[in-house]
């Protein structure tokens, strides 16, 4: 689930009430995280139940569903798995994971909307497991989907793999953000700058922000134990976005088709490291 990076466009509401600060103990005055030995065994776990969950909900998409139904799906199987959703009253949000359809880019309530036929679904999952957070998200055409998206989510699933061979130590947190950036802008999409990828442990969204927009050699030095969630969120056409009345689900302002793909990644000495792949899946960068 990407946090809110605070810009100008936001509305001043939709500030005031998703910038709440949250009560984090695991940091000291606002500084960043370096997770132990521990601390990562049980990332890996919550890690491993995100994968799991989002590759049954990519399985499970088909036209003429409801959307309430995938994230009943989702409950089930994370508290099947010995969870806990991460976002079910995560600052007043209503349901256990995002389910964003066509021209919504993220945080969509699933409800009663019917997945039509070549719908892009984007579908965002967290689950935590002994107080450590997990996060990724996926999208996935419903049945048949046209060209261009089927171009969109796959330039925005490389994006993602483009931010992740930059997370490694002695990068910071620009090199992630460019990297994305200049793949994505290349190829003409609109990369989402108001939502941002994020820090991730004992909280969601803990620090530092992870922009898809920036400069190699900017921001936050990368370093062994720390633990972030890239998600990168391209458009076919421009990067603004706008906030429907129910508070929650973020559109693309022109309309446009829009994609989403996230992992939890730790940066170990080795490289990067990917928390929520599935599993028998490649996890080091």
């Amino acid at each position: 689930m990407p946090e809110f990076a605070g810009d100008a466009t936001i509305p001043a509401d939709m500030q005031r009430r998703l910038s709440v600060p949250i009560a984090r103990p695991d940091l000291a005055q606002g500084g960043i995280t370096l997770k132990s030995s521990q601390e990562l065994r049980l990332m890996r776990e919550a890690g491993e139940v995100v994968a799991a969950v989002l590759e049954l909900l990519v399985r499970s998409v088909q036209p003429g569903m409801r959307t309430r139904e995938l994230d009943s799906i989702a409950a089930r199987e994370i508290r099947r798995l010995g969870a806990r959703p991460s976002f079910k009253g995560y600052r007043g949000y209503p349901a256990t994971i995002c389910v964003s359809l066509n021209e919504e880019i993220v945080h969509g309530i699933p409800g009663d909307r019917a997945v039509r036929e070549g719908d892009i679904v984007s579908l965002d999952v967290g689950a935590v497991v002994r107080g450590y957070h997990a996060d990724a998200a996926a999208s996935v055409g419903a049945g048949a989907t046209t060209p261009e998206a089927e171009r969109l989510m796959a330039a925005t699933r490389q994006a993602l793999e483009r931010g992740i061979q930059q997370a490694r130590p002695g990068n910071r947190v620009g090199d992630i953000s460019r990297a994305v950036q200049e793949y994505a802008e290349g190829l003409g999409f609109g990369v989402v700058r108001e939502y941002v990828g994020h820090g991730i442990g004992r909280a969601l969204h803990e620090e530092p922000a992870i922009p898809n927009v920036g400069e190699v050699g900017k921001g936050p030095l990368l370093r062994p134990g720390m633990v972030i969630a890239i998600e990168p969120m391209l458009n076919l056409g421009g990067w603004a976005t706008r906030t429907l009345e129910d508070g929650w689900t973020v559109v693309t302002a022109d309309g446009s088709l829009s994609a989403h793909f996230e992992h939890t990644v730790a940066i170990t000495l080795d490289g990067p490291e990917v928390l929520t792949a599935v599993v028998g899946g490649p996890r080091h960068g």
